[in-house]
């Protein structure tokens, strides 16, 4: 049953241009599994700096960060953990008696999922996407050690910037690569290109393995083309367990079990 909460339940949140229910599942599913006075409550906002504040006053413990935000939010804060300050992008912050630190463990998910699904860095690798997520996925890239990448962006100041700190190339429309990575809203649910392919279906088609990084919802169109062209898969929902898991940890300083992750992964991707 979930905690009664009273008044020294503490409160983590997220910060979303599009809030959805993952995060907010998975976490009060494990206050509840370890009995732990927190709760979890996902808001948007078009006031940043105030929404920040917030959580310096109000003595929020921690709150995701998902796009638009993962960029602007670093002047707001007191100090970046090197996941963070080695990429200029963060996605998680913990407050700590007023001192606000941000971290970034989509970085850390993304390095994991390359060795779990055995990436290898002598293939090419095509990212298409260069905002606050663009940077944690291609900087885990390059330091995972892939050096033939190309970084997709319409917004050609951007992807040129984020092509040069990683070095990559920048190319302005999406081209053929061994791993095709989404790192844009396309495929994303309730958004306007939810029913789009991120990349051409000549591409995955032709690809080795293709990692959507949109979460919701886990099957995207890009990943079904892929599934259907017998492709190896990475899923945006694998992303969000892991780096939900790590956000977990610094709010809590507590490490649930690969049996209890499991139980509350697969409760945040119930409907």
């Amino acid at each position: 049953m979930p905690h009664t909460i009273d008044k020294d339940t503490r409160l983590c949140m997220s910060l979303s241009g599009r809030p959805s229910n993952f995060g907010t599942r998975f976490h009060n599913h494990l206050y509840a599994a370890l009995d732990l006075n927190y709760v979890y409550k996902a808001f948007t906002t078009h006031d940043l700096p105030g929404a920040i504040t917030g959580i310096r006053a109000l003595g929020i413990r921690g709150s995701a960060v998902s796009m638009p935000f993962k960029e602007a939010a670093i002047p707001l804060v007191d100090e970046l953990d090197p996941s963070a300050a080695a990429i200029g992008s963060v996605n998680t912050i913990v407050n700590t008696d007023g001192h606000l630190k941000a971290y970034n463990t989509d970085y850390i998910a993304v390095q994991l999922l390359i060795e779990r699904y055995g990436l290898h860095p002598g293939q090419s690798v095509a990212l298409r996407g260069s905002g606050g997520m663009g940077r944690a996925v291609a900087s885990a890239f390059r330091d995972a050690g892939f050096r033939h990448g190309t970084l997709i962006a319409r917004n050609e100041p951007a992807g040129r910037a984020l092509a040069h700190d990683t070095g990559y190339t920048w190319a302005p429309e999406p081209m053929q690569a061994d791993v095709l990575v989404n790192i844009t809203p396309i495929g994303m649910s309730g958004g306007p290109e939810a029913h789009d392919l991120a990349f051409p279906l000549p591409l995955v088609q032709a690809a080795q393995v293709v990692f959507d990084v949109v979460a919701l919802p886990a099957e995207t169109p890009l990943v079904q083309a892929a599934r259907a062209a017998g492709r190896t898969v990475i899923r945006g929902d694998e992303v969000a367990v892991l780096q939900a898991l790590e956000q977990f940890v610094l709010y809590t300083g507590i490490r649930p079990t690969p049996e209890q992750v499991q139980a509350a992964a697969t409760h945040a991707r119930t409907p």
